[in-house]
């Protein structure tokens, strides 16, 4: 039976994979990244996808785009926290304000989506959280102190948020990819220098 998928970093990399295996298997599918005109131009119109912009650092932002995908859809059965971005560099290249912009894309962003959508799957009495972390969010790394540390914090989260919502029918699902090639990691996708911002690089 077809499902409402909604993804969030689904303008490029694993976030576009993620879509078109979606769509590709029947299903409804809400794709947001900060500029949605970016996910249409990588996954193209499809009546069966809605393209919304998000940023997921902004609580009120993820509370508009989850009311627009019920609107659109009538539901949303499965969610995959997939948007993130990459500080990289050793601790002490890394500034303050860099890190904690790290630890807003990938720990709170997924909390704020999170959050605006779980009242949807309560009522439903199902659903499915599906946050992808990283290696790095088990295995410290050399140049990936400010990611590990995020992907740290995810691990926790998800694991508690497991005995949260099991009464209520909805699972959850940590993803953990090692290093592969996509947009996170080739030049220009991550900085050490704290002059450029957030916004440079996240979905």
């Amino acid at each position: 039976m077809p499902n409402v998928w909604f993804i969030t970093g689904a303008a490029r990399g694993m976030g576009v994979d993620l879509v078109k295996a979606a769509l590709d298997a029947g299903h409804r599918v809400v794709g947001t990244a900060r500029n949605a005109d970016k996910v249409t131009a990588a996954l193209g119109e499809h009546e069966n996808l809605l393209a919304l912009s998000l940023d997921i650092t902004d609580p009120a932002a993820s509370a508009a785009a989850v009311e627009a995908a019920v609107g659109h859809f009538g539901s949303i059965d499965v969610l995959v926290n997939n948007a993130g971005n990459f500080y990289a560099g050793y601790f002490e290249e890394i500034s303050d304000k860099q890190v904690r912009a790290q630890m807003e894309t990938n720990f709170f962003g997924p909390l704020n989506v999170t959050r605006a959508v779980l009242p949807v799957m309560r009522r439903q009495r199902s659903g499915h959280v599906i946050t992808i972390s990283s290696a790095a969010g088990m295995i410290g790394q050399e140049f990936c102190a400010a990611y590990a540390a995020s992907k740290f914090a995810l691990e926790g989260w998800m694991e508690s948020l497991h005995y949260d919502l099991a009464p209520y029918g909805i699972h959850t699902t940590v993803v953990e990819p090692g290093f592969f090639r996509t947009e996170l990691l080739v030049e220009d996708a991550s900085s050490i220098w704290p002059e450029l911002s957030i916004e440079d690089y996240a979905e």
